[in-house]
């Protein structure tokens, strides 16, 4: 008999109904229903990015690979509400540190230019919080300016806090 992930609990660790409010929980699974055309309780990972993207979502391709992936442990393609539920609490997760990120970089843009100069940058990154080299400082900002122009615009800096993971 094969056990489903609720059942052996082995998957829904990460879950916790308490970072949702009853609102989230209802609209989601409403839209997890939407997409379960036969009532059986799952949806096929074809059908998650449709599912996302009426969420507001918008994974790309390589997202939605990574998603099912990190949550269709016996990867047999379907995904159970438990596990859906299980990945929209990591997308709200990427969506705080997104926010963090934007609040990080409207307090060294104190003037609203919409960039921070490289020489603010490393004085900020060589004087507060865990002070980085110099050596350390240079290498970063050579990296986070992409385009060389001195100054790091709100794409560079996430890039750079990213450690370069998201590509323009």
């Amino acid at each position: 008999m094969k056990m489903s992930s609720a059942q052996t609990g082995a998957e829904n660790e990460e879950f916790d109904p308490e970072k949702f409010t009853k609102e989230q929980v209802e609209e989601y699974r409403q839209a997890f229903r939407v997409f379960d055309k036969d009532g059986d309780g799952t949806i096929s990972t074809e059908e998650l990015g449709v599912v996302l993207r009426s969420l507001g979502q918008n994974p790309s391709p390589e997202e939605l690979d990574d998603l099912v992936e990190a949550i269709d442990v016996d990867g047999n393609g379907i995904i159970d509400f438990p596990e859906f539920m299980q990945m929209m609490a990591k997308k709200m997760q990427e969506v705080d540190v997104e926010n963090d990120i934007r609040e990080a970089f409207k307090v060294f843009d104190k003037e609203k230019k919409g960039y921070i100069t490289a020489s603010e940058l490393r004085h900020i990154m060589t004087n507060l919080g865990e002070k980085l080299s110099d050596d350390e400082a240079d290498e970063m900002l050579m990296e986070a300016d992409r385009d060389g122009d001195g100054q790091i615009d709100y794409e560079e800096f996430t890039a750079m806090l990213a450690g370069g993971l998201k590509q323009q």
